[in-house]
Formats: structure tokens, sequence, C-alpha cells
């Protein structure tokens, strides 16, 4: 950024590592600075511009006597002029830490203004002639020259700094003690002479303000302090866009981030700051205001510079004041620096004053635009300033600063060039001690210092060394749990092992505790049902078998394995299927209902009951006697039942009813419940002794079927009977 007096250090303050003079332009600058330390033994800006007179330096110097008879001259109603200089004593700028930095500063400063003069009464060749007649309308002018010193204080600090957009601010108090002050403020002032009465007639109104050190030397005044004193203060911000900032970052030897102070991380920068906020109360001054409405004769000025001429020349309006305080030049000042690329930038900056002109005793700077390229490294900056001054025009200088040395101007190349308005240079010399710049030479993320092995990349767990891969297996050492044995990744480095020796690496080895055949995946063979046969071998492995089996049993000893055997329990033949048949009918025991009664297959093993055998049964069924009119078996009829259980033994699919009949003696409600009464009699007797009541049902039919009339003894007696009958 330009400084408040934006004709002071042209180019030099733009520089990154100006160090303590950023602050002259906005305090937010040495936040975060290139310099660690910056110590400013002395240096000197001195400006003199001006728009109504144009020349050319280079001849100034080839014939200094005519150089001025042949400037340029612009006279107008209006014209000003400026000038300043500014001594920066010893400074120094201290950068406490990443975010925090100060400074103190001691200055001296020398500011003059002088507008709205009208250039046309000096543009009068070689004066003025008494016996010529003349008018001077000088209207309305204004003019201050304030001398004062500085002895300032800056903080500035980062506010914010999250990953590309970082800010900083800072601000700057400063104790002013005024020196030297002469200022004078006119309105409505004209002059005009008549040369034949030799009377001058003035009016207008004259306002003037001086300090009581006049006779004194400037210089000394420059070092010392006076009763005049007042407080300023420069405050600013800063805002960087950095998208790179990532690669600024290293880390130390413990992983922790360390930002490389030593470089520029922006791709741009703006920069807005007022300075120069205050003023000086000049309590070694006065004040008088002179009515210059008169006219008197020409000879009254003779010998007289101007305060006695208007002391002794012109009456007072009101009484003499104490002089106005001096206000600084406050300024606004907005600043772009973009890094083109590399070590070259270029820098917009707009100087505008916040002072208006014409204000009692109240300086004020020149308003410019200036654009400048620069080369900038740590000891060596170069840079071309180019800038548009109001009422001045364009402007072209250049400026160096070599390692404690700089020096440069804002106008000399237009000064040599043409007719230029301004002049400006400035010198000095400081003592800066720049921010350790980190380097990272193989590029691992940790800088140089810190870094064990700086020529060669590694990881910050090893202080930036290559992991070390000892045995050359590719796993490296601080991953590898056998370092002096090569092995695969896969197993941590270690070579694989075989516990059990038997032949098949632990990894491929399902049983590595045990040995065992590859085609068991390492383990061994068991036996589970211990029958001698492996269970690989052993077709039944949870059933204890025989070997000529394949390790499966044969329960009935029948020389058919169980697993192919119908009957496994019971010893047959291998054309039965390993199943017996007892009764030899060709229908093995498991499907013959008669296992042990040789029978027909389509009776399912068991005999038929023949006409002959259902003919005894019934026989048999009709000697069955009852007590009279009940259904009580009389015991002589037990031998009867007997055989009759011995026929249906002999046939123990069969299946038969007992039906129970009567003759038709009595009622045949009575004569129904006692043949059904006898048949359940018949067949719960039949049931007692062993015969399967799923193979009997027994039913009454009363008097309903007769095999003999009724009519007779003969007759009923053969109706009262028992039948058992085969069901088909």
């Amino acid at each position: 950024m330009q400084k408040a007096q934006s004709q002071s250090y042209s180019g030099f303050l733009e520089d990154n590592y100006n160090g303590v003079h950023g602050i002259l332009s906005n305090p937010a600058n040495i936040a975060d600075s290139r310099l660690k330390l910056d110590v400013n033994l002395v240096g000197v800006s001195a400006f003199f511009g001006n728009d109504y007179l144009g020349a050319n330096l280079g001849d100034l110097f080839r014939d200094f006597e005519n150089t001025f008879d042949e400037a340029s001259k612009t006279p107008k109603d209006n014209n000003f002029l400026a000038a300043n200089l500014d001594i920066l004593g010893p400074a120094t700028m201290l950068s406490i830490s990443q975010k925090h930095s100060i400074a103190v500063y001691t200055r001296g400063r020398i500011f003059l203004n002088v507008d709205d003069f009208n250039g046309n009464t000096i543009d009068k060749e070689g004066g003025f002639n008494e016996n010529e007649d003349f008018f001077v309308d000088e209207g309305n002018i204004s003019g201050q020259l304030n001398l004062w010193t500085e002895i300032g204080a800056t903080y500035a600090r980062v506010l914010s700094d999250r990953e590309e957009h970082f800010f900083k601010g800072g601000l700057t108090v400063k104790y002013l003690s005024g020196i030297r002050h002469n200022y004078i403020n006119g309105s409505d002032i004209s002059l005009d002479y008549n040369a034949a009465q030799r009377q001058i007639t003035t009016t207008g109104q004259l306002t003037q303000g001086r300090d009581f050190s006049e006779g004194s030397d400037v210089l000394d005044d420059l070092l010392s302090f006076s009763s005049s004193s007042g407080f300023g203060a420069d405050l600013g911000l800063v805002y960087e866009w950095r998208p790179e900032h990532a690669k600024y970052t290293l880390m130390d030897a413990n992983g922790n981030p360390k930002p490389n102070r030593g470089d520029n991380k922006y791709k741009l920068k703006l920069g807005l700051s007022i300075t120069d906020i205050g003023r000086i109360n000049n309590e070694n001054g006065e004040e008088e205001t002179y009515d210059l409405n008169a006219t008197q004769d020409i000879d009254n000025f003779d010998g007289l510079d101007l305060d006695e001429a208007l002391q002794e020349n012109f009456a007072t309006i009101g009484a003499t004041r104490v002089s106005a305080p001096s206000a600084l030049p406050t300024a606004l000042h907005a600043n772009a620096d973009w890094n083109v690329v590399s070590k070259f930038y270029l820098n917009l900056n707009t100087d505008l004053s916040l002072r208006e002109r014409n204000r009692i005793n109240t300086a004020h700077v020149i308003n410019q635009v200036s654009l400048t390229p620069r080369l900038e490294t740590a000891w060596l900056s170069i840079y071309s300033p180019v800038s548009l001054m109001q009422g001045v025009g364009l402007r072209w200088g250049a400026g160096l600063r070599v390692g404690p040395f700089y020096m440069g101007s804002g106008s000399v190349l237009t000064s040599f060039l043409g007719q230029t308005r301004t002049i400006d240079a400035f010198a000095g010399v400081k003592v800066p001690i720049y921010q350790a710049k980190l380097r990272d030479r193989d590029n691992d993320g940790i800088f140089n210092q810190e870094d064990a092995c700086p020529d060669v990349p590694g990881p910050v767990d090893n202080q930036g060394c290559p992991w070390p891969d000892t045995d050359k297996d590719g796993v490296l050492d601080k991953d590898d749990s056998c370092v002096d044995q090569p092995g695969p990744v896969e197993n941590n480095g270690c070579p694989w092992k075989d516990t059990d020796e038997d032949g098949i690496l632990d990894k491929d080895d399902s049983c590595p505790n045990e040995a065992g055949p590859a085609e068991n995946q390492g383990c061994p063979w068991k036996d589970t049902d211990n029958d001698g046969v492996l269970d690989h071998n052993d077709n039944c492995p949870e059933t204890p078998g025989l070997a000529e089996f394949d390790g499966c049993p044969d329960t009935d000893g029948d020389g058919i394995m169980d697993k192919e055997d119908r009957c496994p329990n019971e010893a047959g033949s291998q054309e039965n299927k390993g199943c017996p048949d007892t009764d030899g009918d060709t229908l093995v025991d498991v499907d013959d209902e008669c296992p042990n009664v040789a029978g027909p297959v389509s009776n399912n093993g068991c005999p038929e009951v023949t006409q002959e055998i259902q003919k005894q049964l019934n026989d048999y069924a009709r000697t069955i006697l009852f007590d009279t009119g009940k259904a009580t078996i009389k015991t002589e009829s037990v031998s009867v039942m007997v055989d009759i259980i011995q026929i249906l033994n002999e046939y123990p699919n069969a299946k038969f009813t007992v039906e129970g009949h009567t003759d038709s003696v009595g009622s045949s409600e009575s004569n129904q419940k006692l043949s059904e009464a006898r048949a359940k009699a018949v067949l719960d007797f039949l049931i007692n002794e062993g015969i399967s009541s799923t193979r009997l049902t027994a039913i009454g039919f009363g008097e309903d079927k007769p095999i003999a009339t009724n009519d007779t003894a003969s007759g009923r007696k053969q109706n009262r009977r028992v039948e058992i009958n085969l069901i088909k």
C-alpha cells in the first residue's frame, strides 16, 4: 500500500520484504511478515509537485541557469504546489509469532500545500514594473506548512486463516509533536496597482497562523518535542487469496504442521487502510485575520516580508487567537497485489485524500492511481511504478532494494524523458532479518532441517526417512514381523511355517498342529465311529462297520450290509434282499402277514379260508350253548370255543363277522337284543383268548334270518344259533 503521504517511498511500500516500512501505508502489513526482525536505521523520502511548472531533469544537469527559462508553464487561476519531506528514523518491527507482530518507530515530517494560487501572476516575465499598472485577481488561496515528529507503536495480527482465505488487521497509534506551522487562508483577494499615483488597492480577507519558533534550526527542531502535541492513528485490513495454501505448510519431525513463513503464499492480496487520522493542537502559535480592503502607497511594502507587511499595513479582524490545529493528511488507500508468476508481481494502488482543500491548516495528499510491476526476492527487489496523479498527470519511476539498502523515485524516468511537474526520491538503510524459508528437497512434506533423510522421501513416522526392507522381501521393516527373513506380504513378511511338518504350509493346512495328507488339507484322517476304517474310506463314517463293507455294518450277519439290507436286524438271503421267509411261501416275513404260516402272495402270505373251513367254523359255532333267554355261554361250550380259536389262529389275517340269530318265540325286539348280546358274548370270548379285535365284528339279526321253520321245536332249535362268517 502507498502511505498517507502518497508521494513518499513510491514503489517500495508494495514490497513484501519492506519490513517496518509496511506500517506507513497499512499497519496490517506486518502480520505474517516475511521478516522476523527489521531495524530501520534511517530513511529519507522527498517530494515536490505542482501543476504550474514542468522541467526536464536532464536539462537541469546540462544547463541549470536556463532550465527554468525553458521550462513549460501552465498558468491557471487555481494552480497548486505540494511538497513533503519524510524522515523515518530508528524503527523496529518484530514478528512475535505467526499471528502477532509489533513495531515501534520514530519519524519526522514536513508537509507543504499551496492551493488555488494564480499562476498568471507568477507568469509575468521579470516580475512587476512599478511604472506600469497591473491587476491581480488572486481570489481564494490557501497554504500550509507543517513540521512535526511522530513516535508510533503498531500491533497487527492474523484475524482468520481458513485454508485459501486469509485475513489480517493492524492498528498504529502515534504521539505527535508539532515543531513548526505556518498557514494562510484568504478569500476574494485582489491587487490593483495605479502606477501614476504609486498606489495599490487591495481587497479581501486573509487569515494567517504561525508558530513562535522562527529563527531556530529546522533539523534540530525535528529531533525535539514542543508544547504542541496530539495523537494520531492508522488502521488497516488485508485479505489474501491463497489457492495453493497447502503447499506452504510442511511438517516437523513429529508431524506437527509448520507454515513456511519465509514464502509469499497469496495469488491475490487486497488491502484497505485509512492513515493519518488525527491532528496537532498548536499551543505554541497564534492566528490573526487581516482586513485587506485598503488603498495605500506602494512604498509601504518596501523591504517587508509577508508577516511584516500584514502587521504594519492592515487592520486585524477580532483578537489574536491560538493557532488552528494542524490536521494530518488523512487518506484512504485501496490496494490489490497480484502474484503474476513466481517472483513477478503487479500492484494496483489508489490514494484518495479524505481532507478538503482550502480548509485552514489542513494538509492533504494528492489523489493518484498507480500501477507497479516488480521483481521480488528476499534480498533483491526491482520495481517501476507508473502513476496518474491528479493535476500532475502521468509519472513513471523506478526503485531498487538490495539487501539493507533501498532507493528509488516515483518520477525519475518521466523527469528525464520529458517536462515533468514532479520530482521525488528516497533512500535509506536498514538491518533486515528474514524469516527462514523452509525447504523440502525430497518433497516428503518434512522440511530439510527436521528431515533425517532430506534427500530421500520418507514418512513422518520414520522422521522423513524411507522405511528399510532388511530381508528384501518387499515388506517394509515397519510392517515386517520377520525383518531378517523374507516372507510374503500376506504373512506380514514372515515365511510360512509347517508346524506339524506334514509338508503342507500352515497357510494351506487346515490342521497346522496335526500332520495330515494334502488331500485332507493337511488334517489327519478321522475314524469317527472307531471301526478301524478311516472316514475317507468309510462309507458309513458315523456307524461302526466292517472293513469288507467299507466301514458299513452288517448287523444280522447275513453277508448283506445294513444300508442294502431290507431287514438289517434279521438274517436273510441275498435273493430276499437280506430278509427271512420263515414259512417258505416266497413272501418275506417283513411283507408276510402270516410269516409263520405259508400262504399265497395274493393273500399277503396267509392261508386262505376255504368253504370247508368256513363250514367247519359254523358247525362249531352252532353248537355253542347259552343259558335260556340269556347271552351267557354255557360251560360245556368252552371246548367248542377252543376249537374255533384254533381255526382262527390258522388264518391270522382273515376277518370274521360273529352273527347272532334267534327263533321267533317272544317279541321281535327282545329277540333282536338277545341275538346282539349273544354275538357280542362270543366276540368278547374270542378277544379275551387272544384273537385281535381288528379281525372281528359282532352283529345280531334277531329272528330275521331263520334257516328252518319256527313252527316246530326242531326248527326253532336250528334257528337259535351263532355263525362265524368270513368277511371277504
